[in-house]
């Protein structure tokens, strides 16, 4: 029979560093953050053949008492909690007291440090099988040094596991960057191989903040990025988010901070994919970097042994917060706009008003990650100068002429010109279906239509020259945004069909029509079983009269089928709506008279002033003279 022996300090030590040190990466995120909470304003790291041979980092910290050196390379010793209270509310980024005494016992470590009240400077290191500590003087300004060399050397099979130098290098990279976009007002410094890699100095206003971001994610992402900073219910939410048409292939560029600890959290990042979910592709992927701020106490932290997750003790205030602000922000995003970095104006709804830029706001309040300076009057994007886009409009009377006769009529009896239903694509006359008035005595944004190219484009022509209008993708998102409205205000209109429709089904298809009839009537179809393996469409939207019923249908059946009925949430919905909108959009070579593509310019005009138009796929764009060019080659 086994009797239970009590495991040696080195052997209790390397169980430990099995779940602390995975590779060098984990070395050095467990350094840095000792050395961030002991209050270091500069960071220095410095490695040797991916972190294997040497990780060294040296910091300005508060550094180490002599008396308290031997009890740091000890296990659960720690001066960041004290009592059950400190563990319910931590504030610190490490707090466990495992991660000096795991390293120490898989590498030859030595550690240097000089307290802010001593005047000498002190070195241990662990040594023997029992990790006895031996404390020596040294040289050291205030601040600590730990020098880790032969990571594993003392566990061969673990280094087996470790993969080529360069990998090592790029995940221990990763985890520097975090850290650096973690704390702003610290500078680092990394080193590889006696080459520099990052020289970040300590960041003290937005413009700095910006500069470090581009330097650790590319350019491209300030430029297509916006800034939010929010509160509300105790919570605060500032940083970057990327436009929709900034989206990426994998969730590689995605950084999400609570109380300064980058975390990796399911909850979160369902939040962040429920708000981008109308405006990406399947597939694709938002970017941003997120800082979420909240009462310590409400968020625990000690989850997993690695800290990257966190859980929230009140999950659902939490993601509606981040889902309803993410959402606005992207919401507020007018396709016209040529946002900037960090685009701090407001599109006014009337085209006379222009809102000035907004200058940041400095505050006074406290925050953890210590970014004082990141409060903006607005997380909105904006227009660049709508006023000048508006100069010059009577440039272009003949056109107006045109689209006013087509859009007024005159009242027989009194005399007075009052506008007419416009000539709509959709099958129903309310161009007011978003709440928006529009004043066409001036040329529209989107111009006027001048021809109809390759059957696919609407050519249009405005005060900033020509416009190229994809008429389905804009069709599309007319009819998605307009179903959308009518769907949350259980408002879909249907109209009976005069020849109803009657669908070949499968024999579990027909089942599931049966079972389903209230999915259809909340999006506007009335779909009875009519048969072992038929159906019968008798209403549809009249949103998509003129659309593919029968695919409309079919779609919905088969989404049903894949998903369930009693689980149709939210986003499910949205999708069988764009499915629905594909389907009732204008098709490819349908001809257009000039009546009815000025119908669809107006139609686009009015979904994108509702501010719900903000989708990544582009419907229309500025001819430039070489796209013009191209255009004309084509045609050849």
């Amino acid at each position: 029979m086994q009797r239970i022996n009590l495991l040696s300090p080195r052997l209790a030590n390397q169980i430990a560093a099995g779940e602390v040190v995975e590779r060098p990466a984990s070395v050095v995120k467990e350094l840095l953050e000792n050395s961030l909470d002991a209050g270091a304003s500069q960071l220095d790291i410095d490695v040797e053949q991916g972190g294997v041979r040497r990780i060294k980092i040296r910091d300005n910290g508060t550094g180490i008492m002599k008396d308290d050196l031997s009890l740091a390379l000890s296990r659960h010793a720690t001066s960041k909690i004290i009592t059950l209270d400190d563990l319910e509310a931590v504030r610190t980024l490490g707090f466990r007291g495992e991660a000096l005494a795991s390293i120490s016992s898989v590498s030859r470590m030595h550690l240097t440090s000089q307290a802010e009240d001593e005047s000498e400077a002190w070195r241990v290191e662990a040594e023997g099988k029992d990790m006895a500590t031996a404390v020596r003087p040294a040289s050291h300004p205030q601040g600590t040094t730990i020098d880790v060399r032969d990571l594993f050397f003392n566990t061969p099979a673990r280094r087996k596991f470790l993969r080529t130098e360069k990998t090592e290098f790029a995940h221990l990279e990763e985890v520097v960057k975090r850290l650096a976009l973690s704390r702003y007002e610290t500078g680092f410094r990394l080193s590889h191989n006696g080459k520099q890699v990052y020289d970040l100095r300590p960041v003290t206003d937005q413009l700095h903040a910006e500069h470090r971001l581009a330097t650790l994610l590319g350019k491209k992402f300030i430029e297509n990025s916006l800034t939010l900073d929010v509160e509300a219910a105790g919570l605060r939410l500032w940083g970057w988010i990327g436009l929709p048409t900034f989206s990426r292939s994998q969730a590689d560029l995605q950084y999400f901070f609570v109380n300064g600890r980058v975390v990796k959290d399911k909850l979160v990042a369902h939040a962040v994919r429920q708000a981008y979910r109308d405006v990406l592709y399947n597939g694709r992927h938002p970017t941003f970097v997120l800082y979420l701020e909240l009462d310590p106490s409400t968020v625990d932290v000690n989850v997993h042994p690695t800290k990257h997750e966190v859980r929230f003790r009140d999950g659902r205030l939490v993601h509606d917060f981040l889902f309803s602000r993410i959402h606005k922000a992207i919401a507020d995003v007018r396709p016209e706009s040529d946002a900037a970095p960090t685009g701090m104006q407001e599109t006014s709804s009337n085209e006379s008003e222009i809102t000035e830029q907004s200058a940041l706001q400095l505050s006074n309040r406290p925050a953890s990650s210590g970014m004082d300076w990141m409060r903006s009057a607005s997380s909105s994007p904006s227009s660049s100068d709508v006023r000048g886009q508006l100069d010059g409009m009577r440039r272009l009377s003949g056109y107006a002429q045109e689209y006013t006769s087509q859009t007024e009529t005159v009242d027989p009896e009194t005399g007075e010109v009052r506008e007419a239903a416009p000539l709509s694509l959709l099958g129903q006359s309310d161009v007011s279906a978003f709440g928006q008035d529009v004043d066409y005595q001036a040329v529209p944004p989107l111009g006027f239509a001048v021809a109809q190219l390759h059957g696919v484009y609407i050519l249009s022509e405005s005060e900033q020259g020509l416009i190229l209008v994809d008429m389905h993708a804009a069709h599309e998102r007319i009819v998605y945004e307009r179903m959308k409205t009518a769907f949350y205000q259980k408002n879909i209109s249907s109209q009976p069909l005069l020849v109803p429709i009657n669908i070949a089904v499968s024999q579990s298809e027909a089942d599931l029509v049966e079972e389903s009839s209230t999915v259809f009537e909340a999006f506007g179809f009335r779909v009875e079983r009519t048969g072992l393996e038929s159906a019968m469409v008798r209403e549809v939207p009249v949103i998509l009269i003129r659309g593919d019923v029968e695919g409309l249908v079919r779609d919905v059946i088969s989404d049903l089928s894949a998903n369930g009925i009693s689980d149709l949430m939210e986003s499910r919905a949205n999708e069988l709506m764009a499915s629905m909108a594909c389907h009732g959009a204008i098709r490819a070579n349908r001809k257009l008279t000039i009546a009815e593509m000025n119908s669809l310019l107006r139609d686009m005009e009015i979904t994108e002033r509702s501010g719900q138009c903000n989708h990544g796929r582009p419907t229309w764009a500025h001819l430039s003279m070489s796209d013009l060019d191209k255009l004309f080659l084509r045609g050849r």
